[in-house]
């Protein structure tokens, strides 16, 4: 048994915290940019994630990710081992508790959930939502993450996943198991329930870029223990992937911001908060093995492929509200490939045992084709389990809301409520000063100054 190490356990907890606060990072993200009628459904399909996804964690989803592989064919975790966590109330057997790492764990299942929801913006009724967090985070996450986050120990009792044991593809932080297979719940999903009312003719504007760049800051910022935290020490690997996902994330903003001025002819704020997320994503599988030059690289090629990827919606017709497939799928893709090109094995910090060479660094295709089976198995996998669950779901209690609704807006006819208060209402110009005041305003108004109702 080792002995607990305080520093890696207060890391471990500070960066849980911080993929946790990542989600209402991303409601407030996506929340700004749908239209103003569907921004509170939009931000509750984040929140609602939360809290299933939290449930399923401690139930069995923990258990299902990272139990000891069901006989023994990487495929999934035993459900049962550690159901309800208690069996690692007292659980010590590495530097860190073991609680410690189911919480850590417990954010990245719940973000991958909600990401998937941008895709299907403004038409999904909240209980289809609801059902297919359940669903999918059993059938799609759990299994995923086992593949890839569920390491075999050294002594043969535990068996993990296939592609982290088996095939070796590296993947430090999620860019298979969450951002491509988000990507590809998302793609799915807007297959399957259709365009909005009005899809490429009538213009559907990010109601409020203020709220886009306050998420996508708060993105970045909780990356950090995404991709650090990752690291499960606060040590040297630890610091080459926060620096990585710095330098990175800076480049892809640039690279979409220049791709923007050359295409459109002005950069944008929704361009840099979209850069700054497509740099997020495409490091988080590579932040661990490539060096911060690496990482320059692949997030400058990250955001400019990913600020053409959005467009592709619209050559072929799929609806996909936020850019999602093209950020998060497009995004996971490259950083996951691009670690066959420039895996750099000084990155293990030991010269008597380097880390995975790259293309460039004189390993050949030996890790790329590695990095490929682990990308299109887990793609194929979330398309096939998607397409499934979201035909399950259309076809019982139904996706959408009635058009009605959708063109009246999401937010009162799924939750009763309104984004915005818009009264009383204050209109202005050159002639006249209107006031609109409600009968309590007046009544109110009339019982401060005595005067007559």
């Amino acid at each position: 048994m080792l002995e607990l190490n305080s520093g890696d356990t207060a890391w471990i907890l500070t960066s849980a915290a911080l993929v946790l606060l990542m989600t209402p990072g991303l409601a407030l993200f996506y929340g700004g940019m749908v239209r103003a009628k569907s921004v509170l459904n939009m931000m509750m399909m984040s929140f609602i994630s939360m809290g299933v996804i939290g449930v399923l964690w401690v139930l069995y989803g923990y258990s299902m990710a990272f139990g000891n592989s069901v006989g023994g064919l990487g495929i999934i975790g035993n459900p049962l081992e550690y159901a309800g966590l208690q069996s690692l109330l007292l659980d010590t057997g590495d530097t860190y508790p073991g609680l410690a790492f189911v919480a850590f764990q417990a954010c990245f299942a719940i973000i991958t959930v909600a990401l998937v929801s941008g895709a299907i913006a403004d038409r999904a009724s909240f209980g289809a939502w609801t059902l297919f967090t359940v669903l999918w985070g059993t059938f799609v996450y759990f299994p995923a993450a086992h593949w890839v986050f569920a390491f075999s120990n050294d002594d043969g009792t535990v068996i993990g996943g296939w592609i982290a044991n088996v095939i070796g593809a590296l993947d430090f932080a999620g860019g298979t198991a969450i951002h491509i297979n988000a990507g590809t719940a998302a793609l799915v999903l807007a297959l399957v329930l259709g365009p909005r009312i009005g899809f490429g003719t009538k213009p559907m504007r990010p109601h409020n870029m203020t709220l886009v760049m306050l998420g996508a800051a708060l993105l970045w910022f909780g990356w950090f223990g995404f991709n650090a935290g990752s690291a499960v020490s606060a040590g040297q690997l630890a610091s080459l992937a926060w620096v990585n996902t710095l330098a990175a994330t800076a480049a892809a903003m640039l690279a979409w911001l220049i791709v923007e001025k050359v295409r459109d002819g002005h950069p944008t704020s929704l361009g840099a908060a979209s850069g700054i997320v497509a740099g997020l994503v495409a490091i988080t599988p590579a932040c661990g093995s490539v060096s911060p030059i690496g990482a320059l690289f692949i997030g400058a090629i990250a955001g400019a492929v990913c600020a053409w990827a959005i467009s592709l919606k619209y050559k072929f017709g799929y609806d996909d509200s936020l850019d999602v497939v093209g950020v998060h799928l497009v995004g996971g893709l490259i950083g996951t490939l691009l670690i066959g090109f420039f895996a750099d094995p000084a990155t293990s910090g030991d010269p008597a045992s380097p880390a995975a060479s790259g293309l460039f660094y004189g390993g050949g295709f030996d890790q790329l084709w590695r990095q490929a089976v682990g990308a299109f198995s887990v793609m194929i996998f979330s398309f096939v389990m998607t397409y499934i669950i979201a035909l399950i779901i259309k076809h019982t209690i139904g996706w959408r809301i009635s058009p009605a609704d959708e063109l009246s807006g999401i937010d009162l006819a799924e939750h009763s409520e309104a984004g915005y208060d818009l009264s009383p209402v204050y209109y202005t110009n050159k002639v006249q000063r209107t006031l609109v005041l409600t009968k309590d305003d007046l009544d109110e108004a009339a019982t401060k100054t005595g005067a007559s109702k």
